[in-house]
C-alpha cells in the first residue's frame, strides 16, 4: 500500500509561480512512473506531466516550458514547478503512481487568477 500526500497549491496571479509538492510513504519513485494529473471543473481528468523510473519525462502540450517535474528519491517526493501560470491552469492537481493499480493523492487546488 502506498499514500500519497500533495501540496503547495494555492491563490496565485496569471504569471506567476507555484510549486507541488507529492510526498510518498514509502520509496517508490524509482521504481515506476508518477505522474501529475489535474481536473478542472466540468472537464474529464488530464496527464500534465509524468517522470519514469528511469527518469525519462513527458509533458502535456499545453504546460511545456512552463512546467517541470523533477524527483528527490531520498525524500520520496516528487515536484511539479509551475511558472508563468494562466487562468486555464486553474484545476485541482493529483499525484499518480502506477503498480499494478493506480495510486492517487487527495488532490491540491490551484487557482490562478486573471
Amino acid at each position: 500500500q502506498v499514500q500519497l500526500m500533495e501540496s503547495g497549491g494555492g491563490l496565485v496571479q496569471a504569471g506567476g509561480s507555484l510549486r507541488l509538492s507529492c510526498a510518498a510513504s514509502r520509496s517508490i519513485f524509482s521504481i515506476n512512473a508518477v505522474g501529475w494529473y489535474r481536473q478542472a471543473p466540468g472537464k474529464q481528468r488530464e496527464l500534465v506531466a509524468v517522470i519514469t523510473g528511469g527518469g525519462r519525462i513527458n509533458y502535456a502540450d499545453s504546460v511545456k516550458g512552463r512546467f517541470t517535474i523533477s524527483r528527490d528519491n531520498a525524500e520520496n517526493t516528487v515536484y511539479l514547478q509551475m511558472n508563468s501560470l494562466k487562468p486555464e491552469d486553474t484545476a485541482v492537481y493529483y499525484c499518480n503512481y502506477k503498480y499494478k493499480v493506480d495510486y492517487w493523492g487527495q488532490g491540491t487546488q490551484v487557482t490562478v487568477s486573471s
